[in-house]
């Protein structure tokens, strides 16, 4: 690819500067142990610090929000610990990264939780599907218990402090994931919510959950290290079509405005078949709100080159292309064709389709190189 494509052009924020538009999209790779980044996790994250932007796994705020097994947690201080180790490995390099935030909600299985604590949602309502729990068993998704008015205060807590860990654990910032059917849009969607208190009922109701999170993590680290992940018209979790959803996204995209934080990350689930984001509701956002727009859904370097080219985003997110490729960015640069990854590994194992995929090195040899890991270990 040629370097002065918009691609490869750096993006400047008021207290970010990005060296190019490819964003490394969060991708839970589920190879924590009790929520513990792995000894590997800084040598993949550092491998892959050539990005504009690395969002990291999605990670869990509280010790029953974590759904997947070998998910990674931000609730405590030996998980901010060794993440530390990892954002050290990431600026050693010059990178950049953020941190996702989630609570997976009615999505999991007790035996995944700490303590096996029970799942918790905005109701009762059990989400379909299966979900893998220990020794390899798969079992359907348990069902949630209630939140009282109490949880739900709690929970909110929950994400703040998980941001204010995750800028203790050095990162620049953190993403709120508020799509692909977690905690936040099971507040935001009918099926899910049928509360009768100040969360439920009406548009601004149900999506005070998703505000109230994002306003007191933009109060407690700033608004400048607060973006947000969503994913309009997707369906995922077992979350079906409902008549409010356009009005309900103008209604979080005015208020996300209100508020100035960095980024709106929209993830288009099109290329899979879970739903795709009509390119006029990407321009009326657009036009509501006046922060970075950040694009993810199946994306390569010639069409994340037309997007950026049509205004419909500032940054481009790469998911799967990053697993096999870390220096993706180079690889872009230099049109090299991109490596295959291996699907038996995207989302469980060890070291093993984690960080043994090689590097090209930059002077267009045909030699590849591995990443050097000592200084890691």
């Amino acid at each position: 690819m040629n370097t002065e494509k918009k691609l490869l052009t750096p993006v400047t924020t008021g207290t970010l500067e990005l060296p190019n538009r490819v964003v490394m999209a969060p991708m839970n790779r589920r190879r924590a142990l009790n929520g513990i980044p792995g000894e590997s996790a800084p040598i993949y994250f550092r491998q892959r610090a050539g990005a504009g932007l690395i969002i990291t796994d999605n990670t869990a705020v509280a010790p029953n929000g974590i759904g997947y097994m070998g998910t990674p947690g931000i609730y405590n201080q030996e998980q901010v610990d060794s993440w530390k180790r990892v954002t050290a490995e990431v600026h050693a390099l010059g990178g950049r990264i953020f941190m996702q935030l989630v609570h997976a909600g009615r999505i999991g299985h007790y035996l995944n939780n700490e303590g096996q604590m029970p799942l918790i949602a905005p109701a009762a309502v059990s989400a379909e599907g299966l979900i893998r729990t220990p020794g390899e068993i798969h079992l359907p998704n348990s069902e949630p218990v209630e939140a009282t008015a109490a949880d739900v205060r709690r929970l909110i807590g929950e994400h703040i402090q998980g941001a204010i860990n995750a800028i203790e654990a050095g990162f620049d910032g953190v993403e709120i994931h508020g799509a692909h059917g977690f905690l936040p849009e099971q507040f935001l969607h009918p099926h899910t919510n049928r509360r009768t208190d100040a969360y439920g009922g009406s548009i601004a109701a149900r999506s005070r959950f998703l505000l109230e999170i994002v306003e007191g993590t933009a109060a407690a680290i700033g608004k400048e290290r607060t973006g947000i992940r969503l994913s309009p018209f997707v369906k995922l979790n077992d979350l079906p079509d409902y008549a409010e959803e356009a009005e309900t996204q103008r209604y979080i995209v005015d208020a996300l405005q209100q508020m100035g934080i960095l980024y709106i990350h929209l993830s288009d689930q099109g290329p899979v078949g879970h739903g795709k984001i009509p390119e006029a509701f990407i321009r009326e956002l657009r036009r509501r709100y006046s922060g970075l727009v950040i694009l993810a859904g199946g994306y390569s370097a010639e069409t994340a080159e037309a997007a950026l080219q049509a205004g419909l985003a500032d940054l481009i997110a790469f998911g799967k292309p990053y697993i096999a490729n870390p220096d993706l960015t180079e690889r872009f640069r230099l049109n090299i064709p991109l490596a295959v990854g291996d699907p038996a590994t995207y989302y469980q194992g060890g070291d093993e389709g984690y960080i043994d995929y090689p590097s090209v090195d930059p002077v267009h040899s045909p030699i590849f190189v591995a990443n050097a890991t000592a200084d890691c270990r």
